[in-house]
């Protein structure tokens, strides 16, 4: 019989799921209620960006405090202050307000992130971190696919109400994770110093597998939350004359892919090592990517963003999984893990402007080619970087205590 998963990570998957649906009920709405305080298009932008932003920055801060006071405590207040902060946008009278309370939801948004994950590897057995990164993945996934289908349908009633019910479904996961993850061994500011010291991020940065997992989170923050947004619906309308429609089939063609491998990618991440699907995977992503911007056929641009989403959903699992390797069981991983976000962060940030700005002045050919090259830098780190699971018959990094 197969061993199952244990519990808590099962309120992870579950919480994951329920926060994606509400930042996908927002994130639809968000740029026409920016534009009802009679803004231009850059302000509204502005409101969007200030997120990210904001995430990359306190990413450091927030890794510290899992450190200090746990992974549960730092999980419930970070999800405190994106509910208030959400709940607040909805009584907002100015630009200004908005702008300011978005900012304050990137605090909350990358303090539950960087806990969440640290928790899951905490929680996660050695031989199941992999099938337990691809759960976690897939419930944000499922999440972010239903959250604007449900945010658009409130839109209708009211720009303000999507706030409202994001707010809500925040304070019913506070609640769900205060009862059921509290009490858990390690993840008190006590019982963490009791078990080990954090992880160090310098200690961390000198392991060749953490390495190869910052360049591959880069690509893929570059490529999935970054170019492939900012740029596929413009391909779509003004390269191959399509309907706008036709961007978001394609967005949602990749998610497809993205779906049908993450929970294949973690299950072998476990058997076979945290290698063999990544480098599949980036391989895949890199090839697909970079002949997206020659394609002339629409019904080709849709195959080839199914198979990239297939890739990307390779690589995601194990890379988490590999990182968790790196950290080991017994440490916090705050500021470790702060790291590994910030990169995703960066090249979201990075990404659409590079690559927007090589599409003005030499096409989207181009613009899709360096995109899969930062994949293709990825993917030459980690044919470099050791085997990191323990049972592996790969060349072996023993985990890091």
């Amino acid at each position: 019989m197969q061993e199952r998963l244990p519990r808590e990570i099962w309120v992870l998957v579950s919480t994951s799921f329920l926060i994606a649906i509400g930042y996908g009920i927002v994130a639809p709405t968000l740029p026409v209620f920016v534009r009802s305080f009679d803004v231009g298009i850059t302000a509204a932008s502005l409101v969007i960006s200030v997120f990210a932003l904001v995430r990359l920055l306190f990413a450091p801060m927030s890794g510290r405090i899992v450190g200090r006071v746990g992974e549960v405590p730092t999980f419930t207040i970070g999800l405190s202050v994106v509910a208030l902060s959400t709940g607040a946008c909805a009584f907002v009278a100015s630009y200004w307000q908005l702008l300011v309370l978005r900012g304050l939801g990137g605090i909350g948004s990358t303090m539950f992130t960087v806990s969440a994950l640290s928790l899951l590897i905490r929680l996660a057995p050695v031989h199941m971190r992999g099938r337990a990164s691809g759960m976690w993945a897939t419930g944000f996934l499922l999440g972010n696919v239903i959250g604007p289908l449900v945010g658009g349908g409130l839109a209708a009633v009211s720009l303000r109400a999507p706030f409202l019910v994001y707010a809500a479904m925040l304070v019913l996961v506070v609640g769900v994770a205060l009862t059921m993850l509290r009490g858990r061994v390690g993840v008190g500011p006590g019982e963490a110093a009791a078990v080990a010291p954090p992880a160090k991020f310098r200690v961390a940065l000198s392991h060749p597998a953490y390495r190869a997992a910052l360049a591959a989170n880069f690509a893929n923050g570059w490529v999935v939350f970054g170019v492939r947004v900012a740029l596929v619906p413009l391909f779509v309308v003004e390269a191959l004359g399509q309907a706008e429609t036709w961007g978001g089939i394609a967005l949602a063609v990749f998610a497809v892919g993205n779906a049908a491998t993450l929970v294949f990618a973690g299950r072998l991440a476990d058997r076979r090592g945290r290698r063999p699907p990544v480098l599949a995977g980036l391989a895949v992503s890199a090839v697909a990517t970079a002949v997206l911007g020659f394609l002339t056929d629409p019904v080709l641009f849709l195959a080839a963003s199914l198979v990239a989403g297939m890739g990307s959903g390779l690589v995601n699992p194990p890379v988490n999984a590999a990182v968790a390797d790196v950290i080991g069981s017994r440490a916090s991983g705050g500021t470790v893990l702060a790291g590994f976000q910030m990169v995703a962060d960066l090249g979201a940030i990075v990404g659409p402007i590079a690559a927007g700005a090589l599409a003005e002045v030499a096409g989207f050919g181009a613009a899709f080619a360096m995109s899969g090259a930062a994949a293709f830098v990825a993917l030459g780190f980690w044919l470099r970087a050791p085997e990191t699971l323990p049972s592996a018959t790969a060349p072996k990094a023993t985990e890091s205590s």
